[in-house]
């Protein structure tokens, strides 16, 4: 399997190689050179198969570069029982009193509490292992709006050959996701906090990658679901939710995704490509609805930082998606220099683009259907799945599982995925159903825990000279 780039770079390159790049050099995401089709024997065969057999077998399309027996152990290393604390990994809870099918995925069950272990954990292990085949460092560098920096950090802690510069908001996550990141006091790991929004953060990740001579010289690579390596580990829950809540492989499902960078859904248009029946994917903002936006009227336009609210699910503060670009090049038919245009030129002279009518026709043959999510919607969900089902979702869970009942169809399951455990977002957990939600005994008294960080401006020549300083080059 090969892989090209959006903006229309396809120098032939292995999943190996775009594992420790990141952006290609054209400034563009990476995608496959196609997607491979899953045909029914397959989709049979699969079923049945323990997550991490899962991961392997849809994990092998896509990459031929790394022995088979390498990659198989490498997944198994990653989503083990002792991780995840449940043999399946990602298990499914009904939520019957809400409506017939309706479900959600639970993702958290990782180290940090978030669905984003469910990638890192194999990142840690395939970045070790090819930084280790080839004998080379990396340096990565990641922007977070909450828990994106989390997951990264506790799967690269102690890896050999690994550094981490990541990017957060200041002042802008919730305690506890702050208290995660900068209590770690691992030597490799590096907290910088951005005294602006997330936007600044990933503004700078790109920046530092798209300066070529830089980013080669100190070998800057990448964790953001701009990765797609990251994107792909993604894919596996959609099968994995899929065969749980379907008995046999021509039924129709749904998913709904709380979504901000747009990298967690992609992965559900990427399954969606493969071949799993997917009706809809349903995706969810909360204020910040700029994605909302596109998908009812073909505009996609980025706020600015004044426009950029701050609200109670912190992790969706999001108004430049970075993945939105992948989707885009898929609906415009894989149109390189059309995809560069809009988001190379317009995105960065205009800070947007509207799509013409037959450019945005087809979208709706990808299933994509949209909603927003707002705090007076986020409290009242949250309370209703409480006092209803007995379950306590967080707060971009609960943006999720709002959207969703507005969009499903009858007889077709809808699966919600969750994003975090609500230990993450006390404050608004206690304002829905008036009690602090419980903390894992292993993280009980994080907040107090000393902390490690450097506050900076929103300046990538300032995150330079710190990763410069920091990596003795």
């Amino acid at each position: 399997m090969k892989y090209l780039s959006t903006r229309g770079d396809r120098t032939p390159r292995g999943f190996a190689d775009i594992l420790l790049e990141g952006l290609a050099p054209d400034g563009g995401l990476y995608l496959p050179a196609h997607y491979p089709h899953v045909d029914v024997a397959t989709m049979a065969r699969w079923r049945t198969l323990p997550y991490a057999e899962l991961a392997f077998e849809i994990l092998s399309l896509y990459i031929d570069d790394i022995p088979a027996a390498d990659l198989k152990r490498l997944t198994h290393a990653a989503y083990r029982e002792s991780v995840f604390g449940t043999p399946q990994i990602t298990p499914l809870k009904p939520l019957p009193a809400l409506g017939e099918g309706l479900y959600l995925e639970a993702l958290s069950n990782g180290p940090t509490l978030a669905f984003k272990d469910m990638a890192m954990q194999l990142l840690g292990h395939l970045f070790e292992y090819e930084l280790g085949r080839r004998g080379e460092e990396l340096n990565i560098l990641g922007a977070t709006s909450g828990d994106t920096g989390s997951a990264a950090e506790y799967a690269m802690r102690g890896k050999k050959g690994v550094r981490v510069f990541m990017l957060s908001p200041h002042g802008r996550m919730s305690p506890f996701q702050q208290a995660q990141m900068f209590s770690l006091q691992d030597p490799n790991i590096h907290n910088i906090a951005v005294e602006g929004v997330f936007d600044d953060c990933q503004d700078i990740v790109k920046a530092v990658s798209n300066d070529l001579a830089f980013k080669r010289r100190h070998r800057i690579g990448t964790v953001n679901s701009i990765n797609w390596a990251r994107l792909l580990a993604q894919v596996v829950y959609y099968f994995a939710g899929y065969f749980r809540a379907t008995r046999a492989n021509d039924e129709p499902a749904s998913f709904a995704v709380p979504s901000g960078n747009f990298g967690n859904i992609c992965a559900g248009h990427v399954a969606r490509m493969m071949g799993l029946p997917i009706k809809r994917l349903v995706l969810a903002t909360n204020e910040n609805d700029v994605l909302d936006e596109f998908f009812r009227t073909g505009t996609y336009r980025v706020r600015g930082t004044a426009e950029t609210w701050e609200t109670s699910s912190p992790s969706m503060d999001i108004s430049k998606a970075s993945n939105f670009e992948r989707f885009v090049f898929d609906l415009l038919g894989r149109d390189a220099a059309r995809t560069a245009e809009l988001f190379g030129t317009d995105l960065a002279r205009d800070g947007g683009f509207t799509l013409g009518e037959a450019e945005f026709a087809p979208a709706a043959g990808y299933g994509f259907v949209s909603g927003r999510s707002t705090h007076a919607d986020r409290l009242a969900t949250i309370r209703t799945a409480h006092e209803r089902c007995g379950v306590l979702i967080d707060t971009h869970t609960a943006d999720g599982l709002k959207v969703a009942l507005e969009h499903r169809d009858a007889g077709v399951p809808m699966i919600v995925l969750e994003t975090a455990l609500p230990a993450k977002f006390a404050a608004t957990i206690r304002e829905a159903i008036g009690r602090d939600p419980e903390v894992p005994a292993a993280l009980a008294g994080l907040e107090s825990l000393p902390r490690r960080f450097t506050v900076m401006p929103p300046d990538a020549a300032c995150v330079q000279h710190y990763i410069a300083e920091h990596t003795g080059a």
